[in-house]
């Protein structure tokens, strides 16, 4: 959504979001929404409204408050918004962490039919991919992994995978083993966790490629393996969201 000429404004629901390059620019942005708000009698309530400055320099905007018409807002490192946690530093460990635990609660409600001897495992890999892997996988498209998380989401699925296939009778020594990531590849048959991530990854690129500049662009994610190397905003240090 445009404001002030520019594509600066995302809104979904009662979520809305400010963005823009500086502190000077978000006060702009936000004296001009407020300016909109009232002319549909509509008011911005200061205790609920957060900003965040997001740059790798931790110090920025120490020195600066967003103070609009008396109000003004208190600044966070971190914030939820449409279900994924954001932070200062872009870090997204924090938000696959979120993910797991909620994956993991979604995993022990169900685990009692993965575990079944009456249910096929066909019908246990769809519960899988309808009602596990979802919730993990949200917001998967604007996730840039780095080895550490691929990590700790193969062992994730590795997890529930031998749930499903339960451990096998070893042939020669007769007893029960777990079975190994080279057997649950081969049962599963099926792209691993971090092969469908990657995947969406380009299948979301291409919707934007496919936007055209007439959209206009705010930001890109991008990095090499340093966890820090997340976010590039065009033209400017840091990113800051209200």
């Amino acid at each position: 959504m445009k404001l002030n000429g520019t594509y600066q404004l995302l809104a979904y629901a009662d979520y809305v979001n400010i963005l823009g390059g500086s502190i000077h620019t978000l006060k702009e942005n936000a004296e001009a929404l407020v300016a909109a708000t009232r002319q549909i009698e509509l008011e911005i309530i200061a205790d609920k409204t957060k900003y965040m400055v997001m740059s790798r320099d931790q110090n920025a905007g120490r020195n600066h408050n967003v103070r609009i018409n008396n109000s003004t807002f208190e600044r966070v490192e971190e914030f939820k918004y449409l279900g994924t946690t954001l932070t200062n530093q872009n870090f997204i460990s924090e938000e696959i962490k979120s993910r797991l635990r909620l994956g993991n609660a979604c995993y022990h409600s169900v685990q009692n039919l993965l575990s079944s001897r009456l249910l096929f495992k066909n019908l246990k890999i769809k519960i899988y991919r309808i009602i596990i892997l979802p919730v993990v996988l949200y917001g998967c498209e604007t996730r840039l992994l780095i080895l550490r998380e691929e990590r700790k989401l193969r062992v994730f699925e590795n997890m529930v995978l031998r749930r499903i296939f339960r451990p096998r009778r070893d042939e020669v020594t007769g007893e029960w083993r777990r079975l190994h990531k080279e057997e649950l590849n081969d049962l599963y048959s099926s792209p691993n966790i971090v092969r469908v991530i990657k995947s969406r990854r380009m299948r979301w690129a291409g919707h934007v490629a496919r936007v055209g500049e007439e959209r206009g662009r705010i930001g890109s994610w991008w990095g090499n393996r340093r966890e820090r190397d997340h976010w590039g905003d065009l033209g400017v240090d840091g990113c800051i969201i209200l």
